[in-house]
């Protein structure tokens, strides 16, 4: 692949973060695709904006025509990659691939309630002491080159209830019967809950596999920067050219 046929990266963040998430990935890569990190609604430098997965939608597709490339391979996380999710089914024609980092469990049905009670009690704790508790824990369990970033964009969490709310019971397995592209399904290995699903996902599309990085969690692009990064590469090497 030439530097003219490199494949435009877009990485959407997950719950309460900004696209600080993806310093690591887009210092990696910036060198060989046209790469960028979008804040989505309520997040970032879009902390006063409404949450909605239309906006969402909305943002992934401007970012993917600002790399003036063409469809891009689009990377999300968590809440992010519902979001992916959602922009796969309502711009098709803007998306070359698709990867899904910690997004592959339905949102549906029993295994959404643990999540809802979550969302009705962010509001009750003053915003300071959960951005605290945010600091300490990334800085204890990441060194400051992965995690830095991440600190000085803040958190999102008056968005959280707003999220989640319109995420939760919204999707399941089926929705990558909307997706078009080939899909990847990066899981760290230790991400029990948001693995749960990725069997049924990857039934669900013919053209999907999964990926997991060993003894990452949830948040497997801090826990192991390097394999992410090259799992997406490698990924966005084998797509298939455009026309």
């Amino acid at each position: 692949m030439t530097a003219a046929d490199a494949v435009p990266l877009v990485f959407v963040h997950g719950t309460r973060f900004s696209a600080g998430q993806w310093g690591v990935q887009l210092a990696a890569l910036r060198d060989e695709f046209p790469v960028a990190a979008v804040d989505l609604p309520g997040h970032g430098e879009r902390s006063a904006q409404p949450w909605s997965l239309s906006s969402a939608t909305g943002i992934i597709a401007s970012a993917v025509d600002s790399l003036g490339r063409g469809p891009a391979l689009v990377v999300g996380h968590s809440l992010g990659g519902y979001a992916a999710l959602e922009f796969a089914r309502c711009r098709p024609e803007r998306l070359r691939g698709l990867v899904l980092a910690g997004a592959s469990a339905s949102t549906r049905g029993l295994r959404a309630v643990p999540y809802r009670w979550v969302a009705s009690l962010v509001p009750r704790i003053p915003a300071d002491r959960l951005a605290q508790w945010n600091d300490r824990l990334l800085r204890r369990l990441y060194p400051p080159e992965v995690v830095e970033a991440t600190i000085r964009s803040g958190y999102a969490f008056h968005t959280l209830p707003a999220a989640w709310s319109e995420v939760l019971g919204r999707f399941g397995a089926d929705a990558m019967r909307c997706v078009k592209a080939p899909v990847l399904i990066l899981n760290g290995e230790k991400d029990v809950v948001f693995r749960s699903g990725e069997a049924d996902f990857t039934r669900a599309h013919p053209h999907a596999r999964v990926e997991l990085i060993p003894r990452a969690r949830h948040l497997a692009n801090f826990d192991d920067p390097d394999a992410f990064t090259d799992a997406v590469r490698r990924f966005a090497q084998q797509l298939p050219a455009v026309g």
